[in-house]
């Protein structure tokens, strides 16, 4: 079921970019296109591809909120961190400092030296 909706919902994201990019421009960021009935003027009449764009888009909604609805129940109640405790093994030894490897070693950790032979 999820995969259908998630399937509907990309191929709704295509359409509705490809609907936006076939559509004429209304604005004048560049100078560029345009033409009478702009934003300025009164309200023009919607055409074919404004109505699909507006189609597209509520469906493409309406396929965001049921994915994230099918997505929070199947979350259930349980939070990321409790599934990274319950797999985390068990030991009674403190976990060692991040930087601890790379550190020298103390006097104390040195080695003895041979005792010298008697000749």
């Amino acid at each position: 079921m999820e995969n259908v909706i998630l399937t509907i919902h990309l191929i709704l994201a295509l359409l509705l970019i490809g609907v936006v990019l076939l559509q004429r421009s209304e604005g004048g960021g560049l100078g560029m296109g345009g033409g009478g009935g702009g934003a300025m003027s009164g309200r023009s009449a919607a055409t074919a591809l404004a109505k699909l764009t507006w189609v597209f888009a509520a469906m493409f909604i309406a396929t965001s909120i049921t994915l994230t609805i099918l997505a929070a129940q199947s979350a259930g109640t349980s939070s990321v961190i409790d599934q990274i405790g319950a797999t985390a093994p068990a030991s009674d030894e403190p976990a060692a400092p991040a930087g601890a490897d790379l550190l020298p070693p103390a006097a104390s950790d040195a080695p003895l030296a041979p005792p010298k032979a008697e000749n």
